[in-house]
């Protein structure tokens, strides 16, 4: 695990972290994990009970709220054993409201994900999207 500095994570102990990045100022709440490969940029907030996988980057000045998900697979695939990693990538100042689910998209610098939305497309810079499939708005 590479961690910046001044990183704060809050009760370590009930924090899993495996071969993740971690940047400068950022701060990771209880009950979060972040797997192999992934990486959070400077000054973040990772709320609690978030769960960041393998193939996810976040940009710097993010604050992702409690309960995101983040997937890595669309279940596209004809069987398991053609799986491959598929990548999301988080823009530089986006906010991500609780309990939204994340499949493999882009989402552009300063874009704003509304709580309990289900991300299944790429969302542009600036944009505002929410709902189940979450729509630009």
């Amino acid at each position: 695990v590479e961690i910046g500095k001044d990183v704060q994570i809050l009760r370590p102990e009930m924090v899993n972290l495996y071969e993740c990045k971690i940047g400068d100022g950022s701060k990771v709440g209880p009950f979060v994990e972040i797997q192999k490969g992934a990486s959070i940029g400077k000054n973040c907030t990772i709320s609690s009970h978030s769960f960041i996988c393998e193939g996810v980057d976040v940009g710097d000045n993010c604050f992702i709220a409690h309960g995101v998900m983040f997937i890595n697979d669309k279940f596209d695939s004809a069987s398991i054993s053609d799986w491959g990693l598929k990548k999301t990538r988080i823009g530089n100042d986006v906010r991500i409201g609780s309990n939204a689910t994340i499949l493999p998209v882009n989402i552009g610098e300063g874009a704003v994900i509304g709580a309990g939305s289900v991300v299944t497309k790429d969302v542009p810079a600036r944009a505002t999207a929410y709902g189940n499939p979450a729509k630009i708005k």
